[in-house]
């Protein structure tokens, strides 16, 4: 299933840019402290001001279903829309949710995230394997035909090694020479030994640059607390730009 939808274009009369306090406080008051602890990680790894579309993707195998029921997906969905606020300029994320295949797609947004994420996946039906690869090429294909100049922020979910591990590689190693940098996130007590092998495959041995990054979050995701999450999502970006650019992989 490819994503058919596009995000739409902020109103004409909201000044270009990203989003501020003041309107994140107006918009989404739920989101402030999020915004905030997400301004102090953006500006120790000194990428305070970088322009970045932000992708959701979600993990619907049958083993996630645990972190649908405690919040931990809709908590992730929360603080990835709080760190969109600060890269993108339309308050609005679009999600991909997968497991055999692409389940479905969404948007969240400044003005719709509340509760969002588990009605929209118990609307999903049932939950299959792991596929990575599908979701990746979601992306790619809805980030290319969108037509943005600034690269793209894609913010993983999954809690174990996909069904086809030979196409996840693949895709990744294709998607380097793309201004799209990945950053997986590991849920539950997985080792996530394939995870890992991603985010150290030689490049430019095997890809044109590092274009991933992975953390574990653990068993109880939600007990990261957000300045270490953010942290965490944020480290490996700033040597991606850095490589992309030198490689002329970067929009002007």
């Amino acid at each position: 299933m490819a994503i058919d939808y596009r995000k739409q274009p902020a109103p004409s009369s909201s000044p270009t840019g990203p989003l501020n306090l003041e309107k994140v406080t107006e918009r989404a008051p739920g989101l402030v402290n999020l915004y905030k602890t997400a301004a102090v990680s953006l500006a120790k790894h000194r990428v305070s001001g970088r322009r970045a579309a932000v992708y959701l993707v979600l993990d619907r195998s049958g083993s996630m279903r645990p972190y649908y029921r405690d919040g931990s997906v809709q908590h992730l969905a929360e603080q990835t829309l709080a760190l969109a606020a600060h890269l993108d300029d339309d308050g609005v994320v679009p999600v991909v949710f997968f497991s055999t295949d692409i389940d479905g797609t969404a948007e969240i947004s400044l003005d719709s995230y509340r509760d969002r994420i588990n009605p929209l996946h118990e609307s999903m039906g049932h939950m299959g394997r792991t596929n990575y690869h599908l979701a990746m090429q979601a992306v790619i294909d809805h980030y290319e035909a969108s037509g943005a100049s600034d690269p793209a922020f894609v913010v993983f979910q999954t809690d174990g090694a996909p069904t086809s591990k030979t196409a996840a590689e693949h895709v990744l190693c294709s998607a380097a020479k793309l201004p799209v940098f990945w950053q997986f996130v590991g849920f539950g007590d997985d080792e996530f030994r394939f995870l890992r092998k991603l985010d150290d495959l030689p490049a430019p041995g095997r890809r044109v640059v590092d274009n991933a990054g992975f953390f574990a979050a653990g068993h109880s995701p939600k007990a990261i607390s957000d300045a270490e999450l953010y942290d965490q999502l944020l480290h490996e970006f700033p040597d991606w730009l850095t490589a992309a650019g030198a490689a002329a992989i970067l929009r002007d």
